[in-house]
């Protein structure tokens, strides 16, 4: 499979890396911006979860223009992975759970409260659609809750969810603190995929509420029966598909010659992960220490070889990545 096969099944992959976007999730919050006007009246904006920046990009280049270094309009970017400098943009490498972080945001603020928050965070999917989505909430509940600490009043909160069963609960639970809440699908989303957007607009706190991070909404008590769709209490979350009708189509293939006129080259990525979860896996796979899993027609090992790594050889293998990352600082 060559460098191109991607670009041709990922034609949103391929538009971020030529118009220097770090991930083509760039594009679902362009899309959304175009229908909701997220950005209008703008001045102080934070991204949640926002390695590897690419949501940060949108927000610099929409808010900031041709000059990142306005210092009417500030950008806060949080993440507890190491992310790449972005122009224009502040980093907080932190946990959205912590006061300390919310604090830190403020700070930059100086004092003020943001008018938006974005939060594009997910889990690692296992494949399971109820555990991804219950995870995916739990983390919804936590952007939120840091939200609550930040956002001024009238302010958006627009954060990535998993279209599910629970889905009416999370409107619910949204409904709370925003009167106006909206799924919405960008066009560069998957169809296959149950991901959607909550879009959340006129943030309205309940009157007498204090934002606690020791109470963060997830552990209150509901009818088994709320989901159900029936009844005079039955709720419905409304839904709209964001996008061009007349953009690309994320699920279809397209020729790498797009343009006859233009001659398709190939673009690496704009900015490789920083230390990705994944990094120490890939490291001992490429040093052959990894266990090797025996299949049932596998031969067996001979007499004192094991399928298992010694200790001391993954032990040593890791301390050279660590050495590696400390020449890297």
């Amino acid at each position: 499979m060559g460098r191109s096969s991607k670009d041709k099944r990922d034609i949103y992959y391929r538009l971020a890396k030529e118009e220097g976007w770090r991930a083509r999730s760039a594009f679902k919050l362009l899309q959304l911006d175009e229908e909701y006007h997220l950005f209008q009246g703008v001045s102080r904006a934070v991204d949640l979860c926002a390695a590897p920046g690419s949501w940060s990009q949108v927000l610099s280049r929409k808010l900031k223009g041709e000059d990142p270094k306005n210092a009417d309009i500030k950008i806060v970017a949080v993440d507890l992975q190491a992310m790449a400098p972005l122009p224009g943009v502040i980093q907080i490498q932190g946990d959205i759970t912590k006061v300390s972080t919310a604090q830190e945001i403020i700070h930059h603020f100086e004092g003020q409260p943001a008018d938006l928050v974005v939060c594009d965070g997910a889990p690692d999917v296992t494949g399971l659609h109820d555990i991804d989505e219950y995870i995916q909430a739990q983390l919804l509940l936590a952007a939120l809750n840091i939200t609550t600490h930040v956002l001024k009043k009238g302010g958006t909160f627009v954060a990535k969810i998993f279209r599910g069963k629970d889905v009416t609960l999370l409107y619910s639970q949204l409904k709370i603190f925003f009167p106006d809440v909206t799924c919405a699908k960008p066009r560069s989303s998957r169809n296959s995929s149950i991901e959607a957007f909550a879009v959340c607009r006129n943030y309205s706190p309940p009157e007498g509420y204090v934002p606690n991070m020791s109470n963060p909404l997830l552990d209150h008590c509901y009818d088994v029966d709320f989901n159900q769709l029936e009844g005079p209490n039955r709720v419905i979350v409304p839904f709209l598909a964001c996008g061009d009708l007349s953009a690309y189509d994320s699920d279809r293939t397209y020729p790498l010659q797009l343009d006859p006129e233009k001659e398709y080259t190939y673009v690496p990525p704009t900015q490789p992960p920083i230390r990705p979860a994944y990094e120490e896996a890939c490291f001992l796979k490429k040093h052959n220490l990894l266990t090797k899993e025996q299949g049932p027609h596998s031969q067996m090992p001979e007499q004192g070889a094991s399928n298992f790594p010694l200790e001391a050889e993954v032990i040593d293998a890791l301390e050279e990545l660590s050495v590696q990352h400390k020449s890297q600082d």
